[in-house]
């Protein structure tokens, strides 16, 4: 399906003034304002990020086995792990790896697995992705409580040399390390390797899992999930589409730094969304927070994903159950440190019906850093080391100013 054109005739009736998508009950037609409009088309696909496949992993998967048990999920977990990637080859470097447990066996206690999410753009090859997300999700002990940790793309960092990669030591951006370590025929094993090296050089963490994500590859999974109720905390412009003659098209040629005469606006509310909406919205960082809030609209993005995957109008539907995870699993990849996948995920079950928590990095803006660029503040190196030492519920306690909830999300 051709990236081009996210939907066809939608029309835009606000007059007057920029292009806007405001809210109403049908979640997905253009109106005027915040009030609700007809004429909704079926939109064409759009390119899906990479929330959408962990949460389709790790929202479906788990809320499957929290009801059911391995009798209910044995046909399904064989549908996601058969299509699923594995390697050995990442957290089996010394300092990677959680080191309180044996390679093979799940923790008892406390986790944390390492998320990184690509963008790879149509016609690009191997070896030319960034890991634009990257996300820590400690999970406490009792396995039923996930924080989400998200560290800046363009946190300046030192990205570690591996002599057997031939990778000379860096100062440079984080999300470089994965295409590093990825070119030279290393593919994604290598991509995972360096980006793991460089963030447990930032943060001191040892991971328990690693999980690759990419963008393509896994166009239906929103699609087959029917959208997901959003709220849009600040008026918004998308640097990916615009509305030409009423009709919102992708826009080609560079990202622009300032909303054009026919920029999509994205107003405050409350909403259903489709599916292509709320991946956009998911991807919003034209703001005062700029890269901030973008990772703020994907913690969002991938609760409520959370609550629709466990809904009853999935859980009940084996068709749209079975659709998700056979596409989840082509574009999953990852290094379980030598658990089996199935076993991994089915150690995690506990996580289906406990709380995705967002957390704050950096204060929710930018940190400056050495030579201009962005750095990480006292606080959320303090943070590092309280994930790193297992005392993250306890820091926490003595920051609540970390946390995100919907109330200091709408006042940002």
């Amino acid at each position: 399906m051709p990236p081009q054109t996210a939907m066809q005739g939608d029309r835009v009736v606000r007059q007057g003034r920029s292009n806007t998508y405001g809210g109403g009950g049908g979640g997905g037609s253009y109106t005027s304002g915040n009030k609700g409009g007809a004429g909704k088309k079926k939109s064409k696909r759009h390119k899906s990020p990479m929330w959408a496949k962990v949460l389709t992993t790790f929202g479906v998967i788990l809320a499957l086995v929290g009801v059911g048990g391995i009798v209910v999920v044995k046909y399904f977990l064989n549908q996601l792990t058969s299509n699923i990637q594995t390697t050995s080859s990442v957290l089996d470097n010394e300092g990677l790896g959680n080191k309180t447990v044996a390679a093979g066996k799940l923790p008892d206690g406390a986790m944390n697995l390492l998320m990184l999410g690509l963008d790879t753009r149509t016609g690009w090859g191997d070896g030319e992705s960034r890991s634009d997300t990257i996300l820590i999700l400690h999970i406490t002990a009792s396995h039923d409580q996930a924080y989400m940790i998200s560290i800046p793309r363009d946190t300046v960092a030192k990205i570690p040399g591996d002599d057997e990669m031939g990778i000379r030591e860096q100062t440079t951006k984080i999300n470089a390390a994965y295409l590093f370590g990825s070119q030279g025929g290393r593919g994604w094993q290598g991509g995972a390797k360096l980006a793991t090296k460089a963030i447990h050089e930032l943060t001191g963490i040892e991971f328990d899992g690693v999980m690759v994500i990419d963008f393509n590859g896994f166009k239906g999974i929103l699609e087959a999930m029917g959208g997901v109720h959003l709220c849009v905390d600040k008026r918004m412009w998308s640097s990916h589409y615009v509305v030409n003659n009423g009709k919102v098209e992708y826009a080609h040629g560079a990202d622009p730094k300032s909303p054009p005469r026919n920029a999509l606006w994205f107003e405050k509310g409350c909403r259903n969304m489709q599916p292509w909406e709320a991946l956009e919205f998911s991807r919003l960082r034209h703001s005062t927070n700029g890269d901030y809030d973008r990772q703020r609209h994907q913690q969002q993005l991938l609760r409520a994903m959370a609550k629709k995957a466990s809904s009853s109008g999935v859980m009940g539907n084996p068709q749209k159950v079975s659709k998700i995870l056979a596409a989840a699993g082509k574009s999953l990849k990852m290094d379980t440190h030598g658990v089996p996948v199935d076993s991994f995920i089915f150690g995690l079950k506990g996580l289906a019906a406990g709380d995705l928590i967002p957390i704050k990095t950096n204060g929710g803006t930018f940190a400056a850093g050495e030579s201009g660029g962005e750095g990480i503040t006292d606080d959320t190196r303090k943070l590092f080391e309280a994930t790193s030492a297992d005392r993250l519920p306890e820091f926490l306690g003595r920051h609540p100013e970390m946390l995100i909830n919907d109330s200091t999300a709408a006042s940002s």
